[in-house]
This record gives structure tokens, C-alpha cells and sequence, in this order.
């Protein structure tokens, strides 16, 4: 996964032609541990999604501008625009069905 920061995250939202999948994680955080692989398969298995993380302990005021107040918390972005959160860690079936809905719900909008 690509680390991202206030700096990088916008140009990564604009640059991205599919869904991008921001996770926002710490370094302490078991869960956040346990997601990242999961993350690592979906991406693999969808080369057209973007997935990037965010450390919250080095970009504070990211975490609080998305209003993640735990983590991990994963926010899919189509268009640059957030269109789905999920507050805790997924197993793979689980991720590849919200990825799936995500999908449906932008190609019924477009």
C-alpha cells in the first residue's frame, strides 16, 4: 500500500481514475495489523482500485478533517468524493462485497 498525507491525498483522489480505498490505520493498532493484508489481496485482485493508507498519528488533521475517530476506518472514494466508511477491520469477502456494491451504486449514479 502507498502511504498518503494531506499533502499527497488529494492529487491521489483527483489522479485516480476507479475507486480508491483510504485506510486510515496506526502503527499501535492490532487491527489495523490484521486489515493490511487484506487490503494488499484486494488490491491485487483488483488492479483498477487504488488502495493507499494514512497513518493518524503522523496526519492528525486528516483523520479529523474525514472525521475518523477510529481505526482503522476505510473510506472508498469515487470521483475524488467519499461515498463509503467502514469503521473496523473486514475480511476479504466482506471488503470485496462493500467493493462490489461501491461499484454497482456508481455505475446506477453515472
Amino acid at each position: 500500500m502507498i502511504a498518503v498525507d494531506a499533502s499527497t491525498l488529494p492529487e491521489t483522489l483527483a489522479a485516480a481514475d476507479g475507486v480508491v480505498i483510504v485506510e486510515f490505520g496506526a502503527e499501535w493498532c492490532p487491527p489495523c495489523r490484521l486489515i493490511e493484508p487484506v487490503l494488499a489481496e484486494l488490491a491485487l485482485r483488483h488492479p483498477d482500485v487504488s488502495v493507499v493508507e494514512v497513518d493518524t498519528d503522523a496526519s492528525p488533521d486528516l483523520a479529523q478533517a474525514f472525521g475518523v475517530m477510529s481505526v482503522p476506518t476505510l473510506i472508498f472514494f469515487a470521483g475524488g468524493r467519499p461515498v463509503r466508511r467502514l469503521v473496523g477491520a473486514r475480511g476479504l469477502t466482506a471488503l470485496e462485497d462493500e467493493l462490489a456494491q461501491v461499484v454497482a451504486d456508481i455505475t446506477v449514479t453515472a
